[in-house]
């Protein structure tokens, strides 16, 4: 709250600050800071006085998220039909924070790179990446804080609302950022990459103490709460979805709720079976995989019977209690006239459904715009009819997005041929859109991390990775364009990254990533030449092609830059350095204590993804060093030996590798981090499996590549 007083008392050492009082609220929501601050100050156009806190002389660098803070208030003012509560809200930068941010009612504390970017040097990502963290954490000032969970395992109706919300409000203040496309591809492919695993968690997870709730800060609260809140908006639509949280607002503001009352306020705004239709979706972990069983082409007309079950990313077989398990799916669907408007809800394990067709070779999409968090399972017929709309772009750009993560992921699960996703994606030769392209790099990146540990069909493979990324290296090129928007510089960053995977070693791209290295050594303020964008990937380009004296240069900008995302970008890349001397010198570094806490496992990741041998660097180095990594984390969030964990062991694709990690944490056990550790080991599990598919099938033969290329 606001000062009301401020006396320097006797003496003249000590002074003595008042404060208005504070509104009823949670002490988990409390927060003092104190230190030397810069600001930077607006007033929303409701009246709420907006502060962003920065270190001394860079308060320039949270004017970006000033603007998104003002804007995302009223907006949400507007939304929830309550005004902000409180007459300030203050944002501060932490120099050293482990979480991204805190929703500190009124004093909203993050991570420095999460809140403060340099106007002039910002990529897009990092404004994307401040935008929704801002636009998060003001909607936990209603959702959290105004209405505050009754205990943690409602800790989804936090932390699922806001992811949710987050991608609203950003949609709302930059509409051309495209934010709930780019949703299907960000939020809810984490969710269900996690949720795949028997080692998952329900939405509503039973938590029996306080510090429970640390394992439960997942991609299950976060995206698949939020997958489920977009799903239930498709359901009841806008009107009712909006006018439901207000009333629920209203009645709870200032106490405690469980999941039940949000149930109740949405279905007395819309009239319909919320409690009943949600059950399914946050009591029980998982989510279904929906398979047309049967199909009748008509002229005008198709009919199709869907059957469902529980999907599992490594397609075990499923005992009988497991086949008894089942959700209630709102069926959309979409054809080359738009989103059907007929709705039904698959209740039991099958359903028939009749949807119209505007021409006689007409193409049907279920689960239209991506709102259900499911897997659907095409015929063939289906996909051959579907291949006209993904060519002509009439089919729209999530639903392409949504066909190839499916794709990939029943592939995996051994639901689908190899061959099948591989003819599927012929069908993108044109596509431009940065987030069908996100689901492409998707793929061959997958494909590539599995094929790395066999290096004769990992060669077969390459040649047409490579082929796929010039063809969009061939459109857009390395120089920006006038024309170019927030999606178009992304996907100009996500090609040269790309380059960076599979072209590094191409003549002309070693020899224009040097070309622009070595301008940005002679200024680092060179925007033109190399771009935030493509830092990164430029950087990891020269270490690979290069030695020694190229990976010092790279790392000689580590001390040389002027804030925390640009030292990101070396400690992403370092370890790319193609000598495993230096890969072993990267890991040495992250623990040095020359890095932040916050950030000392990202060099860690450079070095496992970087190559087969980078994986085995960084899970020998980890062993070895296990006390020390402890030790040096200590009693900070446990989510750092989380992220350490999946850096240094989560890249492996055999079953002898998850053996032995499994052997190794026994004898060495993390209990905080046990439920990621399980995760990581089933994922491996899967991986190792998916591997012997492709071995298994047409991938294993050179001359299935070579047709392709």
């Amino acid at each position: 709250m606001p000062e009301v007083s401020n006396k320097t008392l006797p003496g003249g050492k000590l002074k003595e600050i008042r404060f208005l009082d504070t509104p009823i609220m949670s002490t988990y929501l409390v927060a003092f800071c104190v230190g030397e601050f810069d600001y930077v100050q607006a007033q929303t156009e409701h009246g709420v006085l907006v502060r962003v806190y920065t270190p001394p002389g860079k308060s320039e660098s949270g004017l970006f998220a000033l603007d998104c803070a003002t804007k995302s208030l009223d907006a949400y003012d507007d939304f929830f039909g309550i005004p902000y509560p409180l007459p300030k809200l203050d944002m501060v930068a932490i120099p050293e924070f482990a979480m991204g941010a805190m929703e500190n009612w009124g004093l909203v504390t993050y991570r420095e790179v999460d809140l403060l970017i340099d106007p002039a040097k910002a990529s897009s990502n990092q404004k994307q990446r401040v935008c929704t963290v801002v636009t998060h954490e003001l909607a936990h000032q209603w959702f959290g804080n105004l209405v505050t969970m009754a205990w943690w395992d409602d800790l989804w109706l936090n932390e699922g609302f806001a992811s949710w919300a987050e991608n609203w409000a950003a949609d709302v203040i930059n509409p051309h950022w495209s934010m709930w496309d780019q949703f299907t591809t960000g939020h809810l492919a984490s969710a269900m990459r996690l949720d795949a695993l028997r080692s998952s968690h329900p939405i509503q997870v039973p938590i029996k103490h306080a510090e429970e709730v640390e394992e439960v800060f997942d991609a299950i609260s976060y995206c698949k709460g939020g997958s489920v809140v977009k799903m239930i908006r498709a359901v009841l639509g806008m009107k009712a979805f909006q006018s439901g949280l207000g009333a629920y607002m209203k009645k709870h503001a200032y106490k405690n709720t469980e999941t039940f009352d949000l149930w109740q306020a949405w279905q007395d705004s819309s009239g319909m079976p919320v409690q009943e239709m949600m059950a399914s979706w946050t009591e029980q972990m998982g989510f279904p995989l929906v398979t047309v069983a049967e199909e009748k082409w008509e002229d005008d007309k198709v009919t199709l019977t869907l059957e469902q079950e529980w999907f599992l990313s490594d397609g075990s077989e499923l005992s009988e209690e497991d086949k008894e398990k089942k959700w209630c799916i709102p069926i959309l669907t979409c054809t080359a006239e738009g989103t059907q408007q007929d709705m039904i809800f698959m209740r039991e394990k099958t359903a028939t459904i009749t949807v119209p067709l505007p021409s006689k070779d007409g193409w049907v999409k279920l689960n239209a715009g991506q709102d259900v968090p499911m897997r659907v399972k095409l015929t063939s017929a289906m996909i051959d009819r579907l291949s006209a709309g993904i060519q002509s772009k009439t089919l729209p750009a999530v639903d392409r997005a949504g066909l190839l993560l499916d794709g990939y992921a029943l592939v995996k699960a051994g639901k689908m041929s190899p061959e099948s996703l591989i003819k599927l994606l012929s069908n993108y030769t044109d596509e431009d859109d940065y987030t069908v392209w996100t689901g492409i790099a998707g793929i061959i990146g997958g494909l590539d991390a599995v094929l790395s540990d066999d290096p004769t069909m990992c060669g077969y493979f390459q040649p047409m990775a490579k082929k796929i990324v010039m063809g969009l290296h061939d459109k857009i090129g390395w120089e920006a364009k006038e024309s170019d928007g927030h999606l178009s510089t992304l996907l100009r960053g996500m090609m040269i990254n790309l380059l960076s995977t599979f072209c590094h070693d191409d003549a002309n791209v070693a020899a224009e990533a040097s070309r622009r290295f070595a301008l940005f050594q002679e200024n680092h303020g060179d925007m033109k030449s190399l771009p935030s964008d493509m830092r990164t990937s430029v950087f990891k380009i020269v270490v690979k092609n290069g030695g020694e004296k190229e990976y010092e240069a790279v790392k000689a900008y580590f001390d040389q830059a002027t804030d925390n995302a640009e030292r990101k970008f070396v400690l992403s890349s370092l370890g790319h350095a193609s000598d495993p001397k230096l890969k072993v010198r990267t890991m040495e570094w992250s623990i040095s204590g020359d890095i932040k806490l916050q950030d000392f496992f990202y060099p860690m990741g450079s070095v496992s993804h970087s190559s087969n041998e980078g994986r085995h660097v960084a899970w020998e180095f980890f062993k070895a060093n296990f006390e020390t990594i402890k030790k040096f984390i200590g009693n900070a969030s446990p989510s750092l030996m989380d992220a350490v964990i999946v850096s240094c062991a989560g890249g492996y694709c055999s079953d002898e590798k998850a053996d032995e990690i499994d052997e190794f944490f026994r004898s060495h056990p993390v209990p905080k981090s046990s439920r990621k550790i399980q995760q990581t080991l089933e994922n491996m599990r899967a991986n190792a499996k998916f591997l012997g598919t492709l071995r298994a099938s047409a991938l294993s033969k050179e001359e299935f590549w070579s047709a392709l290329v």
